[in-house]
């Protein structure tokens, strides 16, 4: 086998990366995880009180508000970047990286609220299991019909403010591997916090943010295989001396 040039991306295992997402998600619309979403929403919601955590400040202005201010900021710089990257030359380098964060980024908060429209999957604080008017209904199932106005939670928006950084890792994943594997966990914690805190406050059911972290990895996956990747090419082999050939008359 040829020697593959040094600024080859690193061999991206495409049934891992892609293949076990998209099966995970076959199996969430096959077997909807619906008893699991109630189960664990019904341990934060207490009769006659509400959710746990409805007026809590750290849930609502602090792991809310503040932390997805602290993201889409991280979203600004990745912009000012990639318009310095044409003013300040040292910078030059790091422009498709930038680009793609902004790209990345882009994509997988803007999804979200085209999605909710189009599902119109009511949260819990919305079914008269947990104080509200309207009815459960799955998600590929009969729709339930709606008594006041169609739901906008799947899937889950503030989630996807965390599982955005999956970009980080894909930005990093060529050039230092070991910062990546730290910014996808970092990703992971920050984007499962924010789901936890949105289910104790009823927000959303888990497999909500589940399909939000399912779908910004694929977007984010694919951004990178567009911008960044690099495929590995052979490196060109010296030609084989020939011998001369002398005509004996």
């Amino acid at each position: 086998m040829s020697p593959l040039t040094r600024d080859a991306s690193r061999p991206l295992r495409t049934w891992l990366a892609v293949g076990l997402p998209l099966a995970l998600m076959l199996l969430m619309l096959a077997f909807e995880p619906t008893r699991f979403d109630f189960a664990l929403t019904d341990l934060f919601y207490q009769p006659g009180v509400g959710f746990v955590g409805g007026h809590s400040y750290f849930l609502e202005n602090l792991l809310h508000n503040r932390a997805k201010q602290a993201v889409i900021l991280i979203g600004v710089l990745a912009i000012a970047g990639l318009l310095s990257s044409w003013l300040y030359r040292p910078w030059a380098a790091w422009r498709r990286s930038f680009g793609y964060l902004v790209l990345a980024m882009a994509l997988s908060t803007a999804l979200v609220n085209p999605v909710k429209t189009l599902t119109g999957v009511h949260c819990p604080w919305s079914l008269t299991q947990y104080g509200g008017s309207e009815t459960y209904s799955p998600l590929l199932g009969e729709r339930a019909p709606v008594v006041d106005k169609a739901g906008r939670c799947w899937p889950g928006g503030h989630a996807s403010s965390g599982f955005t950084l999956f970009a980080l890792y894909f930005v990093l994943r060529d050039r230092r591997p070991r910062l990546a594997r730290a910014a996808l966990l970092f990703a992971l914690t920050l984007g499962s916090v924010f789901s936890l805190g949105r289910v104790m406050q009823g927000a959303h059911f888990l497999s909500h943010n589940v399909w939000t972290a399912l779908f910004d990895w694929l977007i984010c996956l694919g951004c990178y295989r567009l911008i960044l990747y690099r495929q590995a090419q052979p490196t060109p082999q010296p030609a084989p001396a020939t011998r001369a050939v002398e005509n004996v008359g």
